[in-house]
């Protein structure tokens, strides 16, 4: 290649600036991060894989392969394996009492992280023994508490930074919950609503990516059948939408019932003396027992099968009704006895059967509207999960998910919509936000956070009471002009876009030194003043008003027409009122 060819010339590069180098850094980290949170799906899959087998071996063994009522062993296995829960529980692993949802989330906000190996096995072990042996809880929050351990685990092992090492439990979190639920929709977004409470391209990635993995996993080893089988649902008429109605005010009425009960108890026994620690678990078991033994082993573990049922019309409107009170009453005295155990499962069954319970009635006494009970259970499942746990998103999306039938949208939505306010209005706390304030922890509540109001620019800006002035205009014009004003900072709109400002001293001193015929354009600094717009959060006025006495807000239909001005002063003022204002 001759000499002249300037494809013959070595390439010699820039070198990377320290900016530049971090970027990269960054970039690599979070690539790592997404792969990472691949085999963190898997690995809490297979976790989630054994986790259920372990239990349906356990209830099997226990109460034996459908419990009747009148077995004798309805009665022994709750109460002597409550026993041994305790034990394990006070000497092994005391950190397994609950759902797990709340100690995932304080290892978010808390403890960077960090979510003790040790308390996912003692969880596993606990937790499948409790639900196996008939308390009234549910898998897919221990499987999220495991999870979220298991990420944990492999976070420290690899040593990543501490940022990162933060959101391995809400990773791992969110591939407990997708295997346990078999839904990764719903696992994604309960991850993100209830436990991070924010969410990005990286967070959402990983945590998307570990629901996947991990439900890919569980689909391998258990099969690929959803959680319930669902015949032909559908809205039939407008007019049952009122049916439906009916069943959100029922659901946040249970809701708050439920919520209320527990807030109420679980202090109480807890105060109770020590040695009461070593009955709880085993007198909740026998309860729990009794109500099987007389008649209703419905109530006993996660109940799915009999979901399944009533999602099938194999039960009378009576009966479905029974069964959602007795197992709010049931639920109730396993959680506060501190058996280790999820409120998903008991939320999912009060919802189905008061679901179907509302269809049943309707059917009685509106036959030619009534639809199938199949859509009043799933809608009743997003109810409760709305009205008790306080998940909105996830409530609509779960009964989709599940369904697999679009069609049912606008009765879960109205349904779920009267359950959430009306738990809102009658229970202003959630349970998840009650239970970490019993424990004695300030995490942050993120319906709170949904709920706060936004504080905006246009809040805090002012109407400008110094004139605009132009950058075209003369120096000895533009001073005459200001002369009616007390300020001493004046605006002034550049051409043909931006803005900048200029002092009375400046133009006075200009005018002395007979320069007044200049136009302001020469005496006007080179950068330009940031702006606002509007709408934009006030936060955001904050990183500029101390480094500009007087910040314009422009349209954003027009860069060149003032909105208002803003200031520090009018920002700190307008933080202090809401400060001041107080707390409803």
């Amino acid at each position: 290649m001759s000499e002249g060819n300037p494809s013959s010339a070595p390439v010699v590069s820039e070198p990377e600036s320290p900016i530049q180098r971090f970027t990269k850094s960054i970039s690599r980290e979070e690539r790592f991060f997404l792969v990472l949170a691949v085999f963190i799906g898997v690995f809490a899959g297979l976790g989630v894989v054994c986790f259920r087998l372990f239990i349906e071996w356990s209830r099997i063994w226990l109460l034996g392969p459908m419990p009747q009522s009148g077995d004798w062993r309805l009665l022994i296995s709750p109460t002597a394996v409550g026993v041994v829960v305790t034990l394990l529980v006070i000497y092994l692993f005391p950190a397994v009492r609950g759902s797990g949802v709340n100690q995932t989330k304080a290892a978010l906000y808390i403890y960077n992280g960090y979510v003790p190996f040790r308390t996912g096995i003692g969880k596993f072990i606990t937790a499948a023994l409790a639900i196996g042996s008939g308390q009234s809880l549910g898998p897919e929050d221990p499987s999220l508490q495991i999870g979220a351990s298991i990420a944990s685990a492999l976070g420290l092992r690899l040593q990543i930074s501490r940022e990162r090492l933060r959101l391995m439990a809400p990773v791992g979190a969110a591939a407990g919950l997708a295997a346990a639920f078999n839904a990764p929709i719903s696992a994604v977004l309960f991850v993100i609503e209830e436990v991070i409470g924010r969410w990005s391209a990286g967070i959402l990635g990983s945590v998307v990516l570990s629901a996947i993995s991990s439900v890919v996993v569980v689909r391998w080893f258990l099969g690929a059948e959803p959680l319930f089988r669902i015949p032909a649902v559908g809205l039939q008429s407008p007019a049952e939408l009122l049916a439906y109605a009916v069943l959100g005010v029922a659901g946040g009425l249970a809701a708050t019932l439920f919520a209320k009960a527990i807030g109420y108890l679980r202090p109480r026994l807890r105060a109770l003396p020590p040695w009461t620690q070593y009955i709880q678990i085993p007198l909740a078991g026998l309860l729990i027992g009794v109500v099987g033994f007389l008649g209703a082993p419905q109530v006993m573990g996660a109940g799915y099968e009999y979901m399944d049922q009533a999602i099938h019309d194999q039960f009378t409107w009576k009966m479905l009704a029974v069964l959602a009170l007795l197992k709010i009453l049931t639920t109730i005295m396993s959680f506060v006895s501190g058996a280790p155990g999820g409120m998903f499962a008991p939320t999912l069954f009060v919802g189905c059967m008061l679901g179907g319970a509302v269809g049943g009635l309707e059917r009685v006494f509106y036959p030619h509207l009534a639809g199938s009970t199949a859509t009043y259970a799933l809608v009743g499942m997003g109810v409760l999960f709305a009205g008790f746990l306080r998940a909105p998103m996830t409530s609509a999306f779960m009964a989709l998910e599940v369904s697999g039938n679009y069609s049912i949208i606008v009765p879960v939505i109205v349904a779920n919509t009267f359950a959430y306010l009306i738990s809102r209005s009658l229970q202003p706390t959630p349970i998840f936000d009650l239970l970490t304030r019993q424990d004695g922890l300030d995490l942050p509540s993120m319906e709170e956070q949904r709920e706060e109001r936004i504080l905006r620019v246009e809040d805090a800006m002012q109407t400008p009471i110094a004139p605009v002035l132009e950058s075209e205009d003369i120096v000895q014009q533009a001073y005459q002009r200001i002369q009616q004003s007390e300020a001493d900072l004046f605006l002034v709109r550049m051409h043909p876009s931006g803005w900048a400002t200029v002092g009375r001293d400046v133009l006075k001193h200009m005018v002395g030194e007979g320069r007044g015929d200049y136009t302001l354009t020469a005496v006007l600094p080179a950068e330009r003043l940031p702006y606002l717009h509007p709408d934009l959060p006030l936060e955001f006025a904050l990183r500029f008003v101390y480094e500009s006495p007087l910040v314009p807000v422009i349209s954003r239909a027009d860069f060149r027409k003032l909105e208002g001005v803003i200031s520090r002063e009018a920002v700190l003022n307008k933080y202090r009122l809401v400060s001041q204002q107080p707390t409803i």
